[in-house]
């Protein structure tokens, strides 16, 4: 394989095994620019792609590529490089609870050498405001509701100026009008900042909405890897029940 790829992120045959396979031969790319949702049951093994594409995890089999280029076997010091450039948004929304929703944003911000305090700032205003958050730069974040959670996490992570950004779940535990809002978020930052994504995601409003490509995960394989618009026409008996529930739902 070569050690570059002509997609942004590319899986290429990748396997990974714990107590048993998770990830079983999957193979799907994400191109500059593009939004990929990747969906399927709890424990099918979205969230490890994402722990594979930060670089947190190693395929046993195969290869991945971030940026470009071959991550598989980056050493640390490296694949910090990577993470320069991809960020990722917790389910969680990972905030310090010590620090004002500001002051979260600041932090993402210190190591960045071309602002001085004045620009930190008005960089801080910016982003809450890009996330409609203006009002909340010095609430703290255990005042703050799970899906204003996560816009603040998105603020923080857009705080790094990346070129791609890693979503795990972004609309689960929040109600249907915050679930709008952060689509609606994620939708801004794909067509104004131009950011390649992958979303992990149950959303199938979230996926029509956002993604460009999806892919299908089911007992550790890829089912289905194409265009969101073709997605309902896959013959596949487990993604026409799982379009059938999202239809009842």
């Amino acid at each position: 394989m070569s050690d570059t790829s002509s997609h942004y992120i590319e899986f290429a045959n990748v396997y990974k095994t714990f107590d048993k396979p998770v990830l079983v031969d999957v193979s799907f790319q994400v191109d500059a620019g593009e939004t990929l949702a990747i969906i399927g049951r709890s424990g099918v093994g979205k969230s490890v792609s994402l722990g594979h594409i930060m670089g947190f995890l190693k395929p046993d089999q195969g290869r991945v590529y971030v940026s470009y280029a071959d991550i598989t076997d980056m050493k640390e010091a490296e694949l910090r490089r990577i993470r320069k450039k991809v960020t990722m948004v917790f389910q969680s929304g990972a905030l310090f609870d010590s620090l004002t929703v500001g002051d979260n944003i600041l932090f993402s911000l210190e190591t960045r050498e071309d602002y001085d305090e004045q620009n930190k700032e008005d960089v801080v205003r910016g982003l809450l405001n890009m996330v409609d958050l203006g009002d909340a730069v010095d609430v703290y974040p255990p005042d703050l509701s799970t899906g204003h959670k996560r816009a603040v996490a998105i603020a923080r992570a857009l705080a790094a100026q990346p070129e791609c950004i890693l979503y795990d779940e972004p609309t689960t535990m929040v109600d249907p009008i915050m679930g709008d809002h952060l689509i609606g978020l994620m939708l801004r930052l794909k067509n104004q900042l131009r950011l390649t994504a992958v979303v992990v995601t149950h959303d199938l409003d979230l996926m029509r909405r956002v993604a460009d490509r999806v892919v299908v995960l089911y007992e550790g394989r890829a089912i289905y890897f194409g265009p969101v618009a073709e997605l309902e026409k896959s013959p596949h008996p487990h993604i026409q029940e799982f379009l059938a529930m999202d239809r009842v739902a």
